[in-house]
């Protein structure tokens, strides 16, 4: 009895120590460390804060550190109050004492993502160059570790002496994904168009306890190109700790293409759950992009349903497929719901009799209420057989439900 009781006990509080950092409510509680970067971090980290916390999943804050030349004593975050800490940061040394609480908190299970050019900071702290797995710039070169890169598919760990850290021009790249079953990348596509970035090439470091997730190829027609596939995602195990490290990202005022671009922003956010939980329970967006076309969030948040079925009555798909491929992978979603199907019918009815609505966004919602539609919508189907722009779909449709 008193074993069973001391189990009960045990469990009670590794449950207790799990959830101290996170709010039902708000999501993990989580730090985002900015102030000092040769990138505009003024832009970034608004963003990197927004794209979090849209998941529900996350309760970020931004710390600013003192501004360059600064007394960095002062900086002294308590980490252990996080489950996540997120690095755009590229600056000035912190001191040992910061340094050492933050390997303590990584050590001990904390999760990290590296951003963008936070893998070019601290050239000279060991431990946050394992954490980083890969890094560039501040001198670096061979001392500091092989170059890790794709070459034919195979992935290649070079000696090489040379410097660590560059890229060509920005332009938006096919990204490729090397380990498609690990959570983070699990269901996306293999290969995929990101937005207008940097590609960082000739990164190099310990590349200890790494993992990578995906690749770009770095192609000399944009400069500094090395004629290989560079890593772009990687993950990396310190002690208990998971650190996610996305070389993606470049903020341009607002964020630009490379932050608004549907792959950076979803492989973000699952890379941050992934830190924090070992796991990734996130859907793959109705969005997320191919290797066709590059597919930008100019507000960073995925479109909800009632925004789609407003959107419609206006639609015009010579513009833009966005708003239906939504509406079909809704329906798709709610397969065998039957009363989710049915809320879903009511709204199309509203966009459908709406006299807002275009005469082709009422042939895209009878098309789409022919298949997965029901007696409701009818009446309303009814009421268009006298609009002659209207009058085959709506009997094409009226056959279809009636025949069910």
């Amino acid at each position: 009895m008193k074993k069973q009781y001391l189990l009960l006990l045990i469990s009670a509080v590794l449950l207790i120590s799990f959830n101290a950092c996170k709010d039902e409510t708000t999501g993990y509680k989580t730090l985002i460390i900015t102030g000092q970067n040769n990138h505009n971090w003024k832009a970034s980290s608004p963003v990197l804060k927004q794209i979090l916390d849209e998941t529900g999943m996350f309760s970020s804050e931004i710390l600013i550190t003192p501004d360059k030349g600064g007394d960095m004593k002062t900086f002294n975050p308590d980490f252990s109050k996080y489950k996540l800490v997120v690095i755009d940061y590229n600056g000035d040394s912190w001191s040992d004492k910061t340094n050492a609480s933050f390997m303590e908190y990584v050590s001990n299970g904390g999760g990290v993502v590296i951003y963008h050019a936070a893998d070019n900071s601290f050239p000279k702290w060991k431990e946050y160059n394992e954490m980083t797995g890969l890094g560039g710039w501040g001198d670096r070169n061979q001392k500091d570790g092989p170059y890790v890169y794709y070459k034919n598919n195979v992935m290649v760990i070079d000696t090489t002496s040379g410097i660590g850290g560059t890229h060509g021009k920005r332009r938006e790249y096919i990204v490729t994904a090397r380990i498609v079953d690990h959570p983070i990348t699990k269901g996306l596509p293999v290969r995929w168009l990101h937005g207008n970035d940097e590609l960082y090439s000739l990164l190099r470091g310990p590349a200890k306890n790494m993992q990578i997730l995906a690749t770009a190829f770095a192609d000399s027609a944009a400069g500094g190109g090395t004629m290989r596939d560079e890593p772009v995602l990687m993950t990396i195990n310190y002690g208990k700790g998971r650190i996610f490290h996305t070389a993606m990202g470049h903020a341009d005022e607002g964020g630009g293409p490379a932050m608004q671009c549907v792959g950076f922003i979803t492989t973000l956010q699952r890379g941050a759950e992934w830190a924090v939980t070992g796991n990734v329970t996130q859907a793959v967006p109705y969005d997320f992009p191919s290797a066709a076309g590059v597919v930008l969030r100019t507000d960073f948040k995925q479109m909800t349903l009632e925004e789609a079925i407003a959107n419609m009555g206006t639609y015009d798909i010579a513009k833009s497929t966005k708003n239906l491929t939504y509406l079909q992978n809704q329906i798709r979603k709610l397969a065998g719901d039957e009363q989710g199907l049915l809320n879903l019918e009511k709204m199309m009815n509203k966009a459908l009799v709406s006299r807002e609505s275009t005469v082709e966004a009422k042939k895209l919602l009878l098309r789409e209420l022919s298949w997965m539609g029901s007696e409701y919508s009818v009446p309303a189907i009814k009421n268009l057989l006298s609009n002659a722009d209207l009058k085959d779909e709506a009997e094409f449709a009226l056959v279809r439900l009636l025949a069910k």
